[in-house]
């Protein structure tokens, strides 16, 4: 890459190397053979997002290596930095400075997660140090002096396991055993054999002498990958990254992968960046959930970073799930993967019984059957389960006891006076409403509406659930698995195991029965993805039901009328995803568009688009509309020029950092929701 004036007016702020050598007295050294190293500066700025040239001092000679990590003088402070390459010589006229210190010789930013950074950053409009710090975690001294340990040999061919229950499974394992790149995305089959199927592509790969990388949303999913991979691979062949390791533990086990000691990587969002040598295959499991959406800058989606390093890498990759994302099926739409699905006859095999409260039969049976947050079809199923000892699930949207609450008369939202946020209470003892934002109570609370002072619960929480559930059902044990305490798995036990979304244990042998309370609260948020994650969220939680050979039955409570329910009832969330996807194409939404949300005051907004101008010519800006403490504006444009227009913002935003004359912009490029 080239070097310009500014990079050379940065490295004239260092001390010439003949002070250096001048200081050490006698003959200067030899220069090294490569003595220009390229460095990346750790910085968010966005008008430094490029490399520098620094001369590497004989010292430095054997320390500052390609990949590793160095300080550098840059304006007058010591800033860490990365060397990307060694290079004979500088297009830089004068003198360079140089590299103050070698932080470590150890080479741990690779040549293919470097140019995945880059590829991250520019797609994103983000900088490399942003996409570098997500990328290599940070360093610990005492884990790089361990010794090298030799890589396992690799495993023998695997039998298929459960793939020979999928049309096109099994070829799928023969590819990746003999070193092809096949690509798919997965509709898995209800049940807990995912985790083993996993194992099962991960030991192919092995097998043809490739690396692997493994994604889940959470430590829970991990968990049982991690046991399935030790149970498939046995000792030695993997690793499990994720954030609740401590951060010696952490650096150790991804340095074992770095120095090619170990070629099969598991783990939560960090994983996918992984330095696995000779990668063959990249696997992301329930891509649909939000969890795999990065939080920092630039906020890209693991299951896009994972898709764009199999493309970069050649090597294979499955995005696979029960109910997969609208974002997947168009990966097959557009023929980048193919679909591996059970046929109808195996699915219908392995499903349970599946009813929605408020059909027109039960209607006839229950006058109360749409009305009652528990109609009579699913005390008789939850009894049915218990009497055959079996579990019963019971899906609730919310945490708390009221988390919600509206005007008896009017149901208008209660709302906090001072932050506008939702009044609810925490458990049945007397005591004022408090605000869920702020905690303010809210003793005098009366209706701005109608001036009514008495309240009903829009939504009932998973306490207050357990709470009626124990009263109902006196002498079962209650359990509660929530935000405030996850269970992991349950017995083969009679039991009520009340739970949100994402927080349902496994039970053992499966669930007798799954109850999928407040199916219309969950519907009723106002957001891109209600009726997408709804229906991946019932889809997980009857996933855990037994078959319904085995007695298993799940009951929705819901309008049976509505697209995302009857999608659920046929068991068909891949059709539900094309459906989307059609609409979401004719109102020109996300992913049919690429967009980008920009928060922060209005003036700043202004002089950001005012910075990137000229935007591509079918780029259309929305807003802006009020959003959070400050402001957020839309900019759509046609995927075809998505490209572009990350280019152009990340331009705008190096032209604000240089003048260092507005406030702060976020900038996001596919957001989950763009309200």
């Amino acid at each position: 890459m080239g070097v310009d004036r500014a990079r050379g007016r940065a490295a004239r702020g260092g001390r010439p190397v003949a002070s250096v050598d001048d200081v050490a007295g006698g003959p200067p050294p030899a220069l090294p053979a490569l003595p220009v190293a390229r460095v990346a500066v750790d910085s968010p700025l966005a008008h430094l997002d490029r490399p520098f040239d620094y001369l590497v001092p004989p010292a430095l000679d054997e320390l500052a290596v390609v990949g590793s990590r160095v300080r550098v003088r840059f304006a007058g402070r010591l800033l860490d930095g990365w060397v990307l390459d060694r290079v004979a010589g500088s297009d830089h006229v004068g003198t360079l400075a140089p590299i103050a210190k070698s932080t470590s010789a150890e080479p741990v930013l690779t040549a293919e997660v470097a140019e995945l950074a880059r590829a991250v950053a520019d797609r994103w409009a983000g900088t490399f140090s942003d996409v570098v710090r997500l990328a290599v975690p940070p360093r610990h001294a005492r884990a790089e002096a361990d010794p090298v340990d030799e890589p396992a040999p690799a495993p023998e061919r695997p039998a298929y396991g459960g793939w020979g229950r999928y049309a096109g499974g099994a070829a799928l394992v023969d590819a990746l055993a003999d070193g092809a790149a096949p690509r798919a995305v997965w509709r898995a089959l209800p049940g807990a054999g995912w985790p083993a199927e996993i194992a099962v592509a991960a030991r192919a790969t092995l097998h043809s002498g490739r690396g692997v990388v493994v994604v889940v949303p959470d430590a829970r999913d991990l968990a049982r990958v991690d046991a399935a991979l030790a149970a498939e691979l046995g000792a030695g062949r993997h690793v499990a990254l994720s954030a609740d390791l401590g951060p010696a533990a952490r650096y150790r086990r991804w340095l074992a992968v770095r120095r090619g000691a170990i070629r099969c990587v598991a783990g939560t969002r960090s994983a996918a960046w992984a330095p696995v040598a000779d990668l063959g295959l990249v696997v992301c499991w329930d891509d649909g959930d939000d969890l795999h959406k990065e939080p920092r800058a630039p906020y890209p989606h693991i299951r896009d970073v994972l898709v764009l390093r199999a493309h970069r890498a050649g090597c294979a990759a499955i995005v696979g799930g029960h109910s997969p994302s609208v974002e997947a099926e168009l990966l097959v739409a557009r023929r980048w993967a193919q679909a591996v699905a059970p046929d109808r006859a195996t699915l219908r095999a392995a499903l349970p019984r599946i009813e929605v409260a408020g059909d027109d039969w039960q209607q006839v049976r229950d006058a109360g059957a749409r009305s009652a947050r528990l109609p009579t079809l699913a005390w008789e199923v939850a009894r049915a389960a218990l009497a055959v000892a079996a579990p019963v699930l019971i899906q609730v949207p919310r945490t708390g006891y009221q988390p919600a609450l509206a005007c008896r008369h009017c149901r208008t939202a209660a709302r906090c006076t001072a932050c506008s946020g939702p009044l609810g209470r925490r458990s049945a003892a007397p005591g004022p409403l408090a605000c869920r934002w702020c905690g303010r109570p809210a003793a005098d609370w009366s209706c701005p509406v109608c001036e009514c002072r008495e309240l009903r619960a829009i939504v009932v929480g998973t306490r207050r659930t357990s709470e009626e559930l124990g009263r109902a059902f006196a002498g079962t044990t209650v359990r509660t698995s929530d935000r405030d305490g996850v269970i992991a798995t349950v017995d083969a036990a009679p039991a009520l195991v009340v739970a949100t979304p994402g927080a349902e244990p496994v039970a053992v042998g499966g669930y007798g029965a799954v109850l999928l309370l407040d199916g219309g609260a969950m519907l009723a948020r106002a957001d891109l993805r209600t009726a997408e994650e709804a229906l991946r969220r019932w889809v997980a939680a009857a996933a855990l039901a037994r078959p319904v050979g085995d007695g298993g039955r799940v009951v929705l409570m819901a309008d049976p009328s509505l697209a995302p329910v009857q999608a659920f009832v046929r068991w068909d969330p891949a059709g539900f995803a094309r459906r989307e996807y059609a609409e979401r194409a004719e109102l020109g939404l996300p992913p049919a568009v690429r967009m980008a949300a920009l928060d922060g005051a209005p003036g700043d907004m202004a002089a950001l688009l005012d910075a990137a101008a000229p935007l591509p010519p079918a780029a259309e800006v929305l807003g802006p509309v009020p959003h959070g403490d400050g402001e957020r504006t839309l900019v759509r444009v046609p995927r075809a020029v998505g490209q572009q227009l990350a280019e152009r913002l990340h331009a705008g935003m190096g032209v604000l950092s240089a003048r260092k004359a507005t406030g702060p912009v976020r900038v996001e490029l596919d957001p989950l929701s763009p309200a």
